[in-house]
């Protein structure tokens, strides 16, 4: 069975392209364009992996990591975040909301394919 990654970005070209690279790898793909929307979409739904960013309007992604940790059928649930942000405070923050991993924009989607699987849950 195909795992499920939830994919947060307001960008729609971005959130196209990391769609593109994790189907190609065989994932299910759930695609939302801010933290509220997020957290619409995955209510009562089991979600493998979330790859959130940092900077959206409505929630931004660490209130949003934040509030994904507050529920418990998505309290382990591994979140990557993918950022323009590369300031070590930043990255703190999302480390302490209780982000996993922390890859840059412009990204190599084999990098970020890595991360994923390394991290995705059984």
């Amino acid at each position: 069975m195909a795992k499920t990654i939830l994919v947060v970005d307001d960008s729609s070209s971005l959130r196209q392209v990391v769609g593109i690279a994790l189907k190609g790898a065989g994932y299910d793909v759930i695609e939302a364009c801010d933290g509220k929307d997020a957290l619409g979409k995955i209510t009562g739904q089991k979600v493998h992996l979330i790859i959130s960013d940092v900077n959206m309007p409505n929630m931004d992604g660490i209130t949003f990591v934040k509030e994904v940790k507050k529920i418990a059928e998505h309290k382990f649930v591994p979140i990557i975040m993918l950022t323009t942000e590369s300031q070590e405070a930043k990255k703190q923050e999302g480390q302490a909301a209780g982000a996993k991993a922390w890859v840059v924009k412009p990204f190599q989607p084999a990098q970020m394919l890595t991360a994923v699987s390394k991290l995705v849950m059984p």
